[in-house]
């Protein structure tokens, strides 16, 4: 009866891809365009908010619209986390701190609403709404995380790509050869997912006097944009070979 994907290989490979083309495509709106972190930030919450009222009163899972949601998610987290740090002067430490705040609260809040944490269980609307809730925020700090790695910790681009990527492989351990709660790990490597995305993001758009590939952040998003949709068709083919699950939302 779940309206959401099942955890698997190709999930990660997608969520990789969309946070990363979140990255590019944020900093394309408000810095390459320069409309600017506050504008981008309101435009791209609306976009979030459409999509996720579309996704709440599906009654299937659609990988479009799933991802869809996704990636304005990811696209309004870097744009908000960039405005907080930078626009608001609140430094990348400082807004790490607090997001990491907000996305605790988010699960308590959760946890307390008597629905269950475990992406595997969601089979209400409330217990979707936490969900898209902690993803938002999720993405927002991750993005804040990312940039601390790359600019403040002295690690620049590729060397928080890689750290971010090992954490991930140890969280990857962790599921198989530990007693860890698969929740708790889930949604660890969630967030990790998102810095990796935004430092490997850094490293396809900034220029090689910063440590980057200087692709762009029109030819990044391009090519992000179109491996992400070439994914997304291909699970959508694969959803339509398996029976239709109609999903009763309270």
């Amino acid at each position: 009866m779940n309206k959401l994907p099942q955890i698997t290989l190709a999930f990660w490979v997608m969520k990789i891809c969309a946070t990363t083309l979140g990255e590019t495509a944020g900093d394309l709106l408000s810095m390459t365009l320069n409309i600017g972190y506050a504008m981008s930030s309101l435009l791209l919450i609306s976009v979030f908010l459409v999509t996720l009222v579309t996704q709440l009163y599906s009654r299937r899972y659609h990988p479009m619209l799933y991802w869809l949601v996704i990636l304005s998610t990811s696209t309004a987290g870097t744009t908000m986390s960039d405005f907080m740090d930078r626009t608001l002067g609140l430094g990348y430490a400082t807004g790490s701190a607090l997001l990491i705040g907000i996305l605790l609260l988010t699960f308590a809040l959760w946890r307390l609403s008597g629905n269950p944490l475990d992406v595997n269980r969601i089979g209400n609307r409330g217990g979707e709404l936490f969900y898209w809730v902690a993803i938002l925020f999720s993405n927002t700090l991750g993005t804040a995380l990312g940039d601390y790695l790359a600019d403040d910790s002295g690690l620049g681009f590729a060397g928080g790509a890689l750290l971010i990527g090992v954490a991930i492989a140890v969280v990857a351990g962790a599921r198989y050869w530990t007693k860890i709660s698969g929740v708790v790990l889930f949604w660890i490597a969630f967030v990790l997912t998102r810095p990796f995305g935004a430092t490997l993001g850094d490293v396809l758009t900034k220029s090689h006097e910063k440590g980057g590939l200087d692709f762009g952040t029109i030819g990044s998003s391009a090519v992000l944009g179109g491996v992400l949709l070439v994914l997304v068709v291909m699970a959508t083919y694969y959803q339509r070979r398996e029976p239709v699950r109609v999903v009763e939302m309270s």
